[in-house]
This record gives structure tokens, sequence and C-alpha cells, in this order.
């Protein structure tokens, strides 16, 4: 899907241009839970932000940063506001802005001229890695199989995919994400983050050629770059669970906000969402940095804000009761996407990879080390 290109808004900030749309995608959010469709309305907003390519290659029309620590940390800005009004806009538009990443580091002159010339036509890109078995493969420039879980398949106009060659190792290509007769989302069928279409896409008999390969291979794989953007993903989580603490907020009672009992729930809440904002910002300095333990931290914030989460999640049905359950709630809405979104893959042995890191040397960092 790519989307007619508006006129850059008069805001100049980006941060300021996310605030402005934020009701628009909270409201549109409400309508793409109860149907469930493709939020292209709300990608429409983001296009006219024009916050689809704040964080694209300079050569593509993307913000020229002071440095690479500032650009995360507008980015980490964005992505909770954009996670705060709705979750699963959040999750395609970490998800594309991954892919720009992607064609920052590893694109060659040509691509990033082409990746401004789709970005003008207001084209979204998807990063998809996850497959079932026996995995996608590149032989003789014709990619066979599929992409599982592949957010936005179907709606997104782009996505960057892994596929195994037939020789070396994975290769990061290109391909279109839009044709129907490619895509799956018959088994998507989930209580919460509706509107990502996260599904199968089919990828057999497309054909590759040399303009769609995307870096060398191996390039997606490599570290710390590889685990440690895994702070993007926790950035727009954090997002829903201050959108969770804001309304809990908003929803309690004068008789609530009298009561000691519910007022230490609120504190709790505060207490869990202030600490995974902390851990979040954080990982998002070192990944600035390629910190070589960035891997460790990553790991560590994602626990941290998968407990947070969860955490928040239980206080707020505790302090709002059945309100919080009915349809319609924005609460509910909340609390089912976060709930969805805090599943990724394997928390127990990225925590577990954290610790041994942890237990070789305080991963925190030589200017403040423990021991």
């Amino acid at each position: 899907m790519t989307l007619s290109h508006h006129t850059r808004s008069s805001i100049d900030s980006p941060i300021a241009r996310a605030e402005a749309i934020t009701p628009t995608l909270v409201a549109l959010g409400s309508r793409y839970d109860a149907a469930p469709v493709f939020p292209v309305e709300s990608l429409k907003a983001l296009v006219a932000a024009d916050i689809h390519r704040t964080f694209a290659p300079i050569e593509s029309g993307g913000e020229a940063f002071e440095d690479a620590a500032a650009r995360n940390q507008c980015l980490m800005r964005i992505l909770r506001i954009v996670g705060r009004a709705d979750l699963s806009v959040g999750r395609l538009y970490e998800g594309h802005v991954n892919a720009l990443a992607l064609f920052d580091w590893f694109g060659s002159a040509a691509q990033k001229a082409e990746l401004g010339r789709k970005l003008d036509q207001g084209a979204f890109y998807g990063v998809w890695a996850t497959e079932p078995p026996p995995g996608v493969q590149l032989c003789q420039s014709i990619l066979r199989g599929g992409k599982s879980f592949a957010t936005g398949a179907g709606g997104l106009a782009y996505a960057i995919i892994t596929a195994q060659p037939e020789q070396g190792e994975r290769q990061l290509v290109v391909v279109r994400a839009d044709e129907p007769a490619r895509t799956d989302l018959s088994q998507w069928r989930v209580r919460g983050m509706r509107a990502t279409g996260s599904g199968l896409y089919d990828l057999t008999g497309m054909a590759i050629d040399p303009s769609h390969l995307l870096g060398r291979s191996g390039d997606y794989d490599r570290e710390p770059r590889f685990t440690t953007g895994a702070w993007r993903f926790t950035a727009v989580q954090l997002g829903g669970i201050e959108a969770l603490l804001t309304q809990t907020r908003l929803a309690m009672s004068d008789a609530a906000r009298a009561d000691p009992l519910q007022r230490a729930k609120f504190a709790d809440a505060v207490a869990a969402a202030r600490t995974a904002y902390l851990w979040v910002r954080e990982c998002a300095l070192r990944a600035a940095h390629d910190d070589p333990d960035g891997p460790a931290f990553a790991r560590m914030t994602r626990g941290i804000v998968e407990r947070a989460g969860l955490d928040v999640m239980e206080l707020a049905t505790r302090i709002i009761g059945t309100r919080s359950a009915m349809d319609g709630e924005r609460i509910d809405k909340i609390i089912r996407d976060l709930s969805l979104y805090l599943r990724q893959g394997g928390p127990d042995y990225a925590r577990d990879q954290a610790a041994l890191a942890w237990l070789d040397h305080d991963a925190w960092g030589a200017e403040d080390a423990l021991w």
C-alpha cells in the first residue's frame, strides 16, 4: 500500500507533529479494533504529519540530527507517542523505522534515492524475519517459502525480508508486501493488536534482481545492532503502559482517590511505568553508541518492560474494577493490545542471557560499575 503524499505540516518539530495527530490516532484505533481492518487512515495521518520519513536516511529525505544520540532520543519519544495512541499503529510504525534504519546502514546510493521516491508516495515498509520451516530460500534469483507473523502483510507497500541464499549467511531482500494472492490473515484471530494484520505471506516464485538485495549476506544478524535494536519495540510497549497509566488516573473516582489503598496501587503503577521508561531511555542511548554490551542491556530491558506492563495491567484492573473489561472502554483495548504485544519471543532466554552477561561483568558500564 502506498498513500498519497501530503504537504508537510507547518509544525517544525517531529515530536510536535506526532503529538498533534494523537487524538486522530486514538479515535481511529477504536474503529479498527471493532472491525478489525488495516489502519489505512492512521497511516495517512502519519504521512500528513511527515513523520513517516523523519528517520529515513538523509539521502532519502530524512531528518538531519545532531548525532545518533539525538536521533534515538527523538525516535524514542515518537515511538512512545504513537504507542500511547494505538499500539497496533505503533507496531507498524516501529517496523517501518526499522526498515528505514536498514536502508541507512546497508543501502546503496541508488536504493536510498529510490526509497526517497517511495516515501514521497507515502509508502510504508516492514521488516519480516519470522518464518515457518524450512524458511525462505533464495535460489537462482527466485524466492521460495514464506514469512509468518508478518506484520502488515497485504497492507504495507514493501517489506525487508531475510532469505537464505544458496551459499553464505542470511540476505536482506526488499519485496512487495501488498499482493492479496500472497497474503493469508485467516489465523490472525486475536484479542488485541488486531489492526496489525500479522499473518502469512507467501514469497514463492517472486523474482529478485540485484537492486532488491540490501547490503551483504549476514549484515542483518551483526551485533550489537541486531539484538540492541529491541529497544525500539520496548519504546512502543512503554507508550502503551503510559497510556494505560494515564487512563487509569482519569478513570479513578473521587472515592478511589480518597482511599489510601487505591492510592498505593496507583503509586505502584507510576513506579513501574517510570522504571521501564528509565531502562528504555538508557538502552536507546546505548544503541546510539553501538555499545558492545547493548545486547545484554536490551535483553534486560525487554524483561523490565514486560514486568512493568504486567504490573500496570493488574493494578489498573484492581483500581478500576469491572469497567476496565467493558467493551468499548479505552482501558480494555489498551490491556488487550498490550497483553499480546508483550508476548515477544523467548523472554526467559533473553533474561537468562542478560544474567550471564551481568555475572561476567557489570554491563551497566565501566563508568559506574558495581563489580
